[in-house]
C-alpha cells in the first residue's frame, strides 16, 4: 500500500483507543463466528438501525442523512438502539458503504426522496482513477472512528460491535454509474471493454477498504462485514475475476486484525465454496439459499449466517416463528450458525414482528445446542 502500511496503521490507532470494556457479557456471536459451543443461536438483523424503528425517525427528523452518519453521537445513539429496543444480540455500527468513495474524492449527495446516494460526477475515464486517493481512516474517516469507539464505549460489553464496509465491486458499480440502476451499464461497459481500468479501480479500492477495516477493529469493531451487494449481477466467472479476488485480498489484509470476517455477497450462491475459501470465518447466505444446501457445502469449516426472508416479517408472529423453525432446522445441531435475515429489514417492517423474530431465535435454538 502506498499512502502507509496497514501494520503501522492498526498499531497507532490500537495506541488511541480511549480506556472500553474489553469483555462481552453476551458474546454468542463472537463465539458462533468462530464455530465454538453456543448455548443457543446467536441473531442480529441487517440494516438493524433504521426506518423501521419509530425511536429512530424521530432522531432521523432532526438531520439528514449524511449528517447523521458523520455525527459520532447520534451514530451511538442509532446503533445502539436495536439492542435496547429488539433485544439482538449484537451491534452494527450506523453508516453508509459510499462514505469510503467519499473520502477518496468522490462527490457524495444523498437528496431526500430522489433515488438515493448520487455521485454527480461518476467514474469514466482513466483518469478518474487516477485521482482517486488512499485515504487514512482516522483523517478523511475520522467520523466513523469516533463513532465506533463511542458506541463501544456506550455499549459497555453487552453485546460485540461490527463494522462493516462494501465490496470493491459494489462501491465500484455505484461510482462508475453514479447512482442505482437497473442495469448497470456503465460498470458492464467497464469490466468487459476496458477491464485493465476495472482492475486499476478495484485494486485502489480493496486497498482503501481493506485500510478502512483494519482501522475499524483499531477503534472498537469486534468483527467486520464485508457486503458484496451486487456480485449477483455478475456470471460466476466474471464475478471471480471482478468481485471475489478483491474480497479475498482484503480479508488476507484484515485478518491480520484478529476479528472476525462475515462476508455477505447477495445472489452468489454458486460460489459458496469460492467465497469459504477466501479465509472469512463467516458466510453469509441470502433468503435464496437453502441453509441445509449451504451447510452440506461449506458448513463444516465455515460458519454461516443467515438467512430468513425478510419479507417473511410482514406476516403474523406465529408464521414468523415457524419461518424461524425451519431454518433452524435446516442448519440443525452444532456451533457455527449466526441467525439474520437474507437481507436488510424492510423499513415498514411492525417493530413487534421484528422482537418476534429475535425472540423466535433466541427461544426455539435452544435445543439445537444441547
Amino acid at each position: 500500500m502506498s499512502a502507509y502500511s496497514l501494520a503501522t496503521l492498526a498499531t497507532v490507532n490500537a495506541n488511541s483507543l480511549p480506556t472500553m470494556q474489553t469483555s462481552v457479557q453476551n458474546d454468542l456471536f463472537l463465539r458462533a463466528c468462530r464455530r465454538q459451543p453456543v448455548e443457543r443461536t446467536p441473531v442480529w438483523m441487517m440494516r438493524q438501525a433504521g426506518r423501521y424503528l419509530p425511536e429512530y425517525r424521530a432522531v432521523r427528523a432532526t438531520t439528514d442523512f449524511l449528517t447523521l452518519c458523520k455525527t459520532p453521537e447520534l451514530v451511538a445513539e442509532v446503533s445502539i438502539q436495536p439492542v435496547d429496543l429488539v433485544g439482538v444480540d449484537a451491534c452494527i455500527i450506523f453508516s453508509d458503504i459510499l462514505v469510503v468513495p467519499e473520502a477518496m474524492g468522490m462527490h457524495l449527495i444523498v437528496e431526500e426522496g430522489k433515488g438515493g446516494p448520487q455521485f454527480p460526477e461518476p467514474i469514466r475515464s482513466r483518469a478518474d482513477i487516477d485521482r482517486l486517493r488512499l485515504p487514512d481512516p482516522e483523517q478523511g474517516l475520522k467520523f466513523v472512528m469516533d463513532a465506533l469507539r463511542l458506541t463501544r464505549q456506550r455499549l459497555n460489553g453487552r453485546v460485540p460491535l461490527i463494522g462493516f464496509a462494501g465490496s470493491p465491486w459494489t462501491l465500484a458499480a455505484y461510482m462508475v454509474e453514479g447512482h442505482g440502476s437497473k442495469t448497470f451499464r456503465h460498470i458492464k461497459e467497464l469490466i468487459y471493454g476496458n477491464p485493465s481500468d476495472a482492475h486499476m479501480l478495484l485494486t485502489k479500492l480493496a486497498d482503501a477498504v481493506s485500510a478502512y477495516l483494519t482501522a475499524k477493529i483499531a477503534a472498537g469493531a469486534q468483527a467486520v462485514q464485508i457486503f458484496d451487494t451486487w456480485g449477483g449481477l455478475l456470471p460466476p466467472d466474471m464475478f471471480r475475476e471482478f468481485s471475489l479476488q478483491y474480497i479475498e485480498r482484503i480479508v488476507h489484509q484484515v485478518r491480520k486484525a484478529g476479528a472476525p470476517i462475515i462476508v455477505f455477497c447477495k445472489d452468489c450462491s454458486h460460489a459458496l465454496e469460492a467465497i469459504a475459501a477466501t479465509g472469512a470465518e463467516v458466510v453469509g447466505l441470502d433468503w435464496t439459499t437453502d441453509m441445509a444446501d449451504a451447510k452440506r457445502r461449506i458448513g463444516s469449516t465455515t460458519a454461516l449466517q443467515g438467512n430468513l426472508d425478510p419479507t417473511m416479517l410482514y406476516a403474523p408472529r406465529d408464521v414468523i416463528r415457524r419461518g424461524v423453525r425451519q431454518v433452524l432446522e435446516k442448519f440443525g445441531k452444532g456451533s457455527g450458525h449466526i441467525f439474520n435475515l437474507g437481507h436488510g429489514i424492510l423499513p415498514d417492517i411492525p417493530v413487534e414482528h421484528a422482537r418476534e423474530f429475535v425472540k423466535a431465535v433466541q427461544e426455539e435454538s435452544v435445543g439445537y445446542h444441547s
